[in-house]
């Protein structure tokens, strides 16, 4: 059994906001080599490569280890996702700032109990937010979400016809690469 370690911060400048979570995953058992690091905001957690990492060494009867739940997740929905990885590896997960182990019965019922709860959450917003839209509806001033990716369709296709990747389109322009497809297949 090895216990990983991974710590985020989201900028070069919380510098003593890795060092503290560093020591917090060296004090549950994470040496120097297990413990991956990186700096990147929560937006760009997609793109995490330490994090990558440390999925694909995890094995059977290992342990995942964060100091919080914001260092590993934008959400308790996300962190089901990452939960649900590591889980199919073999592996188990704490979160210490939340005293939560998945190796045992009452960390698994803990975070079972917060993800159960996200969910019901999740599903108010929804319900409250269909029951808003339909009231602006009737109102007569719901006109929908703004379109924010088509309205950069000009500077996507600037950038492509520069040579950029359509990754490198999606990252400059702040939209998803999806939204790059699409605006590249309506102007061909």
């Amino acid at each position: 059994m090895t216990i990983y370690g991974y710590a985020r911060t989201s900028t070069v400048e919380q510098v003593a906001g890795l060092a503290d979570q560093i020591a917090k995953l060296k004090e549950a058992g994470c040496t120097d080599q297990t413990i991956y690091q990186e700096q990147i905001s929560s937006v760009k957690m997609q793109d995490r490569v330490e994090f990558s990492k440390v999925l694909v060494r995890l094995k059977a009867n290992d342990v995942l280890a964060f100091s919080s739940l914001s260092r590993a997740a934008r959400s308790m929905i996300h962190m089901i996702e990452i939960e649900s990885k590591v889980a199919a590896a073999g592996a188990s997960i704490r979160i210490l700032d939340l005293a939560i182990d998945t190796a045992t019965p009452s960390g698994r019922l803990t975070f079972n109990l917060f993800a159960s709860i996200a969910q019901f959450e999740r599903e108010n917003m929804l319900e409250r937010q269909k029951v808003g839209i339909a009231a602006a509806k009737e109102r007569g001033v719901y006109a929908g979400r703004a379109p924010t990716a088509r309205a950069k369709s000009t500077k996507v296709l600037s950038l492509y016809a520069k040579g950029l990747t359509k990754q490198e389109i999606a990252d400059a322009c702040s939209i998803g690469i999806a939204s790059v497809y699409r605006i590249l297949k309506s102007a061909a």
